[in-house]
């Protein structure tokens, strides 16, 4: 494992060099206000009087269409969504790419997807915050980090990897590590993440588990409460101290039943569909599905979202979440003031 931090930083890989950031979602805005207060000099890409453009400029950052804002930077982040990418950068990146330009990205698709092929003569990298662009911005205002991790896809000026962690450091990401990686490990596991664990994997155990419980006669609400909402309690002693702390927090019954039941629900039935879905991501045959459908115009994805938003789990949910006032954040502002 080779992890980066501060003292590994040449902070004059990216001194005289203009960053411009291509758009201003979550991550966008992390970054591009990260790196101003770390002292870069930065550009915004984005549609001319979107509300991107304005609250970017409310933000007091310099803001211009996205080819003019490439053609001023020394360094591009590629910060707009995977299937945004392609049709952007053939209109207004490539035409302004010029030799000794870095082209970076928070994620590896349509580099490893061959979606995008960028000329030889510039550096291709990429720095992925392992958080939400809001929770990059608070650590780094904290004086703190998230880690990121770092991977070099084309190095023509035999500088990308000191430009890439320069960059990271302008984050705040090498205050917490930065991880070595490449675009293919990068892509395959958070895609792997994303379908088999984090986002399908969990929200289709958890409504299966709802399921289950209604079906057999108890009340949703104490289906939702036993399968979603303590879902979070679980969650946070994972990630504060990993099985360990979660072993040492649930009861002793709660530990009784993780080792006898959990392998029965997951088995190597399960284990085997995730080595399918794993297949699918490094042959490229989600990608091929996930371009197509965009360019169908997503009929199956709206169909597929709007099957889980009108779930029963979601009405029940609603219903118990209004009585829940610590969920609302203006109620935790006022209470903390």
């Amino acid at each position: 494992m080779q992890l980066f931090h501060d003292a590994d930083v040449d902070r004059s890989a990216l001194a005289g060099r203009t960053v411009a950031v291509i758009g201003y979602g979550s991550q966008g805005r992390a970054h591009a206000l990260n790196l101003r207060d770390s002292g870069h000099e930065v550009i915004v890409g984005v549609r001319e009087g979107g509300a991107s453009w304005q609250r970017a400029r409310q933000d007091g950052l310099k803001v211009a269409r996205p080819a003019d804002a490439a053609a001023a930077g020394d360094l591009i982040a590629m910060l707009v969504p995977d299937m945004a990418q392609e049709a952007l950068y053939k209109e207004a990146i490539a035409p302004a790419l010029a030799a000794d330009n870095t082209l970076l990205f928070a994620h590896g698709f349509t580099i490893h997807y061959e979606r995008i092929t960028p000329p030889p003569d510039i550096d291709v990298v990429m720095i992925a915050p392992k958080a939400p662009g809001d929770l990059v911005r608070r650590e780094f205002e904290r004086g703190r980090g998230v880690p990121c991790l770092l991977a070099v896809h084309q190095d023509a000026s035999g500088k990308a990897k000191a430009r890439a962690l320069a960059y990271a450091h302008g984050l705040g990401g090498t205050a917490a590590g930065v991880l070595e990686t490449s675009f293919a490990e990068e892509t395959e596991t958070d895609l792997f993440g994303e379908q088999a664990v984090l986002c399908g994997g969990v929200t289709e155990l958890v409504t299966k588990g709802f399921e289950t419980l209604v079906e057999a006669g108890y009340q949703p609400e104490v289906a939702y409460f036993e399968c979603l909402h303590e879902l979070k309690l679980i969650v946070d002693l994972l990630q504060e101290g990993g099985l360990a702390k979660m072993l040492r927090y649930v009861s002793e019954t709660a530990k009784f039943g993780d080792f006898t039941s959990g392998p029965r629900v997951i088995d190597a039935h399960v284990k085997e569909r995730m080595r399918e879905v794993l297949g699918d991501i490094r042959n490229g045959g989600f990608a091929r599905e996930w371009i197509l459908e965009n360019q169908a115009g997503l009929p199956r994805y709206k169909a597929m979202l709007r099957r889980d938003l009108e779930h029963p789990i979601e009405e029940t949910g609603a219903q118990l979440r209004a009585r829940m006032a610590w969920l609302d954040p203006a109620h935790n502002q006022k209470a903390d003031a």
